[in-house]
């Protein structure tokens, strides 16, 4: 090519016989005589210590015609020493490259997109699903509330938990925001189990999407005549207030009439116009009978329009087209999805149902997300979706008790890892706690606004590193143990 160049002088006679180049002086004979194929030598030597190549390029480098070249290519080709294809993305000739150099890139290739799809610890996963689910977002708007929705459709979580906790850690949720999307017949929210006199599981829907998104009722049901009844004034006359339906059950105590209507919420199949009477049902106190209106004898639980889920559903749903729909549904909630993940939702049929429609594991972007872990420490609801812990992944173990996904129940992470469970009156921590720790725990208190805990880790809490810390957080000592008391 003109310029000097290196060379190892037993290449001397491949050299000079395939390029033309003078010998220097001094190289000994024996490292002149000629070889068989000086060409493909050459050539040859270039395909294995360069990745794909265009013939244009090598003759550049090695100072040969491109005919030449090519010709050589060939002869090796034949050979089938290298290949010709197109095998760099940004590539627009054909390129050359050696067999071997071929399946040394292919290797390392597979080695870097296995690297990519392997199994990521529990931690990693954990921050993950709390980025996704934007757990600690301060957006304020019904688009970001829209949002909310579309990931959390079809899970059931305690009533108690969807505001006070699950809403409030994914945006600056205002109760009328959600109000007006079931107002505007946009949202439905249907029950899915009782959970004591004062809560209960709920889910939250888009109405158009109820019908293939339904969930089957809770347990078995036997109706009573109080029951039926309802069911045939709402089945009868739709959407109806509670007057009419104490009237079209026979009257006599309305408390009954209301257990029936609430018996019939938690089965799943009547509903309200908004959660009025839900967020009623947790602070309940029934009032004492007032003179004036019917209506005003009847507590808050029962106010609104009450209505028939079936009403908002469209007809039946082929499996396939349900089964797709909670693919998407579960991509869309989960970023990434694993068999623990759908288990944990107790989805008929489970994992496998999904396979017919679809294998696909992963939203485009999500395993990039995977790798950029948030080392905040927060705290959320036991019950909530981004909580992986008790769900996708088991509760780690622990001395002084086992934590469980209770309506009562929190859990603080730090950077994906379980630092500690917080119920109603223990702690149990998994990790070394700090402020950021017991900052968090303040939090919950904050929301339960009556709190008393007596043990930490199975001790009493008092004199304890975290009952130190925890007192400097809105929590002071009393005779049960450490009351919170709120932020100073």
């Amino acid at each position: 090519g003109g310029t000097a160049r290196w060379a190892a002088i037993e290449d001397t006679a491949r050299l000079r016989d395939a390029l033309g180049i003078q010998p220097p002086v001094g190289v000994p004979q024996v490292f002149l005589e000629p070889v068989d194929d000086p060409l493909g030598d050459v050539v040859a030597r270039f395909a294995r210590t360069h990745g794909p190549f265009t013939a244009h390029h090598a003759s550049t480098v090695i100072g040969l015609p491109i005919a030449a070249l090519l010709s050589a290519l060939a002869s090796l080709e034949s050979a089938g020493r290298v290949v010709h294809g197109a095998f760099r993305p940004e590539g627009a000739e054909v390129e050359w490259v050696d067999n071997e150099v071929l399946r040394r890139i292919k290797r390392r290739s597979l080695a870097v997109l296995r690297s990519e799809i392997e199994p990521e610890d529990v931690e990693t996963m954990s921050a993950f699903a709390l980025a996704w689910h934007g757990v600690g977002s301060d957006r304020r708007s019904p688009d970001r509330l829209t949002e909310i929705v579309r990931q959390l459709q079809g899970y059931p979580v305690p009533a108690s938990a969807l505001e006070r906790d699950i809403l409030v850690d994914r945006m600056r949720y205002d109760p009328a925001m959600l109000d007006q999307l079931m107002i505007a017949g946009d949202v439905v929210w249907v029950g899915h189990g009782s959970l004591g006199l004062r809560d209960g599981k709920l889910a939250l829907f888009f109405r158009d999407q109820l019908s293939t998104l339904a969930l089957p009722s809770p347990g078995d049901f036997e109706a009573s005549e109080l029951h039926d009844s309802i069911l045939d004034l709402l089945l009868r006359r739709g959407a109806s207030f509670f007057r009419d339906i104490y009237e079209a059950a026979g009257g006599g105590d309305p408390g009954n009439v209301e257990s029936a209507l609430w018996d019939l919420v938690w089965q799943g199949l009547v509903t309200n116009d908004t959660l009025a009477p839900v967020r009623s049902l947790q602070t309940r106190r029934r009032p004492a009978p007032r003179k004036g209106s019917l209506s005003s004898s009847f507590p808050p639980t029962t106010a609104g329009r009450w209505w028939l889920v079936a009403e908002a559903m469209s007809g039946q749903t082929v499996d396939t087209a349900r089964s797709a729909s909670w693919t998407d549904l579960l991509l869309e909630r989960h970023g990434v999805v694993t068999r623990d993940g759908v288990s944990a939702e107790a989805i008929p049929g489970g994992f496998t149902r999904f396979y017919p429609v679809g294998a696909q594991f992963a939203l485009p972007g999500a395993v990039d997300r995977l790798r950029a872990r948030d080392e905040a420490t927060m705290a959320l609801a036991a019950t909530d979706p981004a909580n992986l812990f008790g769900a996708a992944v088991p509760w780690p173990k622990h001395a002084a008790g086992r934590p469980a996904r209770t309506s009562s129940a929190w859990v603080v992470i730090r950077g994906g890892a379980l630092v500690a469970f917080v119920d109603r009156r223990r702690i149990l921590t998994f990790a070394e706690t700090d402020e950021t720790a017991a900052q968090a725990i303040g939090q919950i208190g904050k929301r339960r606004g009556r709190m008393t805990l007596n043990e930490i880790d199975g001790r009493s809490p008092l004199g304890t590193p975290l009952g130190n810390l925890l007192q400097q957080n809105g929590f002071a000592v009393t005779p049960r143990g450490l009351a919170y008391r709120g932020s100073k």
